[in-house]
């Protein structure tokens, strides 16, 4: 059990509103790779991370997988149920023991009603994946596998400590992770990853996997008239 204030949304609530909504949220830990939302169910809880972290994934009938993205501690989930009443549109599973709050959408969305600042909050959120999300249909359109690939590296990777220049990803993610990120094949990313190695444009070490020149992989990408934001 815990406090309503541990949830990073909520952190600025004065202690009326904290009494108010607190008894909404129920609180429970799930397992490594337990379901916590299946696709299409029509529940309509928004669901907050503690402690842990969850992958968001869409997977059509034929089989194929698409990662939306991952949530950790701070973030939340389900809000787009919450507020248009419909079916969950992906499911989300533990990557790691994770505890999670649940909120009903009554409660939350009364929340927003009377909480400005939270509001905004969730507002800022929904446009940011919007954006996000419009950014993945433009490298959809415009680019290669290849250079998706290129894209998401450089979306996961963060500053390298002790290297200016570099950056990295730890844990490095596999390649039928990263081929389900951009929507192609494990042997489009096993090809693609291998030129990347023989290019010096990537380094496997213990446990991370290194970016040494991270801005000319961008500007392979902004020949198509696209990049990514490392700031």
């Amino acid at each position: 059990m815990g406090n309503i204030t541990d949830i990073p949304l909520f952190a600025g609530l004065g202690e009326e509103s904290c009494r108010r909504y607190a008894g909404s949220l129920t609180w429970r830990t799930y397992g490594e790779n337990e379901l916590v939302v299946d696709i299409d169910d029509q529940s309509d809880d928004v669901l907050f991370v503690i402690s842990g972290k969850v992958r968001i994934v869409h997977r059509a009938e034929i089989g194929k997988e698409v990662i939306i993205g991952d949530r950790g501690p701070g973030g939340y989930f389900g809000e787009m149920a919450a507020i248009d009443g419909l079916a969950r549109s992906a499911n989300v599973t533990a990557l790691q023991t994770s505890q999670i709050a649940t909120m009903p959408a009554g409660p939350f969305l009364d929340l927003l009603t009377h909480e400005p600042d939270v509001c905004k909050t969730v507002l800022r959120g929904l446009v940011g994946g919007m954006r996000s999300l419009t950014r993945k249909l433009s490298e959809h359109a415009y680019l290669t596998a290849v250079e998706r690939l290129n894209c998401e590296l450089l979306r996961l990777s963060r500053p390298r400590p002790g290297h200016e220049i570099q950056r990295s990803i730890s844990p490095p993610p596999t390649q039928q992770e990263l081929a389900e990120r951009i929507g192609s094949r494990r042997e489009v990313v096993s090809r693609a990853m291998a030129a990347l190695e023989k290019d010096g444009l990537i380094e496997k070490t213990r446990g991370a996997l290194v970016l040494p020149d991270p801005g000319e992989l961008n500007r392979l990408i902004s020949e198509k008239g696209l990049s990514v934001n490392l700031d």
